[in-house]
């Protein structure tokens, strides 16, 4: 019998909570339940994969989405924060929003900010970008990436960032090119695939 890893992983996660009573802990177990709440609505019947804004959030586990935030809760109010609470915190805004126009994008700046100052992460600093784009308009979210590409040049997610960026500032022509880079720097086929749709969507509207 194949083993759900996902949920072999949340069910060890429970346990070590349970016995541990850590903050990080239960951020990780609450980031763990908040996005495998989602897993039915991240791929089409086709297989292609579907970004979070287009996602059917009838599908999604609101049961699995309490428990997350409860755990998230108790883990918050400990007062010693960490990088699993702020990302949970993150995700628990995202699994909040009934539709994705109601996303509260100020309030995961915010988390951002403190998620950035922890950790210096660039990868963050990129996931931060998005948030500002939402929050300040797509040329701010484009700004907030300034110096970041000596850090992840390869990486195909800051391409597909700046690529998103662009698109919503209407450079399409822009747009179409950085998501051909990232779908050529992709090593998931999905990914990868979701890309090249982006890009030839970005082409079309040029």
């Amino acid at each position: 019998e194949r083993v759900d890893l996902a949920a072999e992983a949340i069910r060890l996660t429970r346990l070590l909570h349970a016995a541990s009573g850590e903050p990080e802990v239960g951020g990780l177990l609450a980031l763990m339940l908040l996005h495998h709440a989602r897993r039915s609505a991240r791929f089409d019947d086709a297989g292609m994969l579907v970004p979070l804004d287009e996602q059917d959030r009838t599908t999604w586990d609101r049961a699995m989405i309490a428990e997350g935030v409860r755990v998230l809760t108790a883990a918050l109010a400990a007062d010693r924060r960490g990088e699993y609470q702020l990302q949970a915190a993150i995700a628990a805004l995202h699994d909040d929003a009934a539709t994705a126009p109601e996303t509260d994008w100020p309030q995961i700046l915010a988390w951002y900010d403190e998620l950035l100052a922890l950790t210096g992460n660039p990868l963050v600093e990129l996931s931060r970008a998005v948030a500002v784009g939402e929050v300040d308009g797509p040329l701010a979210g484009l700004a907030a990436l300034n110096g970041i590409e000596e850090r992840l040049a390869d990486y195909h997610r800051l391409h597909a960032v700046r690529a998103h960026l662009h698109e919503r500032a209407g450079n399409n022509s822009e747009a179409a090119a950085l998501f051909t880079t990232a779908a050529n720097s992709a090593t998931n086929v999905a990914e990868r695939n979701h890309l090249l749709k982006r890009a030839a969507q970005a082409h079309a509207a040029r």
